[in-house]
């Protein structure tokens, strides 16, 4: 069975995380992707927070996996030559440059599209147009100028960046689906486009639900969700909720047993109001039922942290995997905090492709992690990284060049 995106070439431009990020989920999917690199040195991040001396780094790998490697230099005019070959032979250019770097490099727009004009040309910039379009960022950045950092927190800390990828890969996924998008409409229209995806768009479509609470606390200057309500102070801007719920359901982590020693052993606990009767029975607190504060989902909001106190003092007798086995039974919302080594060592998410293992010729096995789509009809085999310039000879012969050609173009460093 073919692939969902048989048949299309994508020419990746593209370095670190939120490139890669875009054209390996394209090449999971089916398409062919040609990473042109620097002779010699190629991603950065093939040298970067190595853990094994003088191969491909982790960062890379976990990156380009599905992928072919090239080395051309395009400062030369043979390598230009080259790249403009390319530029005719495939279906996509994607970048992740500096602003202006393309147009730098010959590779503006309309030479682009005096030479293909069927080719979509697609970009992760830091910021979109307006005063900041110029400047340089990386995954921190993109989250604080996003509102993600502004929000994440306690209340009585400073701003907090999360762990997630947010700014990097967060957008480089909605730059792949923007590539889909354009392809699809090529069909109709026979042309290529401009897609271009800013880091600080992509983590503000993320905190879409921070944006509708600033316009809330703009009309009623206060937020009954928020742990600041009812004793604390809203100011003018939606606060840090620490691990309260965005989504209207009431939620907070708790203590599970071992959490002394473990610094994972903890569980999130979501009061949901259609089963608040099967909290109250599950934790031994058949009191509350019966008790005006909580008589409804409205009145407890005020009680929150004292409810989830309660709740606490009954999560601390039982490890987060009984605590979700016993919870699971009356459908009452939680999760454990899964560290990366549980993760990592998790059956099914290995069974489903989630959590790879690959092979690397000169790394040997590691973990990473596989397709997050699932397609019935596209099954993903992750395939390793290509070492640098694997695939040169490989991709030069498909563009017709012949084996003297390719020899003359390495004997001077143009490949």
């Amino acid at each position: 069975m073919g692939k969902a995106l048989d048949g299309i070439k994508i020419l990746d431009f593209t370095h670190v995380q939120s490139g890669p990020t875009c054209t390996q989920l394209l090449a999971w999917m089916g398409a062919d992707v040609i990473k042109v690199e620097r002779a010699g040195e190629g991603d950065i991040t093939r040298g970067q927070l190595r853990d094994i001396p003088g191969v491909d780094s982790l960062y890379f790998t976990m990156l380009n996996h599905n992928k072919r490697s090239i080395t051309v230099d395009g400062k030369n005019p043979k390598g230009k030559a080259i790249l403009e070959t390319l530029v005719k032979h495939c279906d996509v250019l994607v970048e992740n440059f500096a602003p202006g770097a393309l147009d730098r490099m010959g590779l503006t727009w309309e030479h682009i599209q005096t030479l293909n004009p069927r080719m979509v040309v697609a970009s992760v910039k830091g910021f979109g147009p307006g005063p900041y379009e110029d400047c340089k960022v990386y995954e921190n950045v993109a989250q604080c100028a996003g509102g993600s950092a502004s929000t994440t927190g306690f209340d009585d800390g400073p701003p907090l960046v999360t762990g997630a990828q947010i700014g990097d890969s967060g957008t480089g996924l909605h730059l792949a689906l923007g590539i889909v998008a354009a392809l699809y409409q090529r069909n109709t229209t026979g042309r290529g486009q401009r897609v271009l995806a800013a880091m600080q768009d992509g983590v503000l479509n993320l905190c879409r639900v921070k944006l509708r609470d600033q316009q809330r606390l703009a009309r009623t200057g206060v937020m009954d969700e928020y742990p600041q309500y009812p004793n604390g102070k809203f100011g003018e801007a939606v606060p840090r909720a620490g691990n309260a719920s965005g989504g209207g359901q009431p939620g907070w982590i708790l203590k599970c047993k071992g959490w002394e020693t473990d610094p994972n052993a903890y569980i999130y606990f979501i009061v949901q109001a259609p089963v608040w009767k099967d909290i109250c029975g599950v934790i031994g607190r058949p009191e509350w039922l019966t008790d005006p504060r909580y008589a409804t989902p409205k009145m407890r909001l005020p009680h929150l942290m004292e409810i989830f106190g309660g709740i606490e003092e009954w999560t601390r007798t039982k490890t987060k995997f009984e605590a979700m086995d016993i919870l699971n039974q009356h459908d009452i919302p939680c999760g454990p905090i899964l560290s990366m080594k549980e993760i990592a060592e998790e059956p099914s998410l290995r069974k489903t492709g989630t959590v790879v293992e690959v092979d690397h010729p000169t790394r040997g096995k590691y973990l990473s992690v596989g397709n997050p789509i699932k397609m019935s009809d596209s099954a993903t085999e992750v395939t390793r990284s290509p070492l640098l310039g694997e695939h040169t000879d490989q991709v030069l012969a498909e563009l017709g060049y012949g084996a003297e050609q390719i020899a003359a173009l390495r004997a001077e460093k143009v490949i």
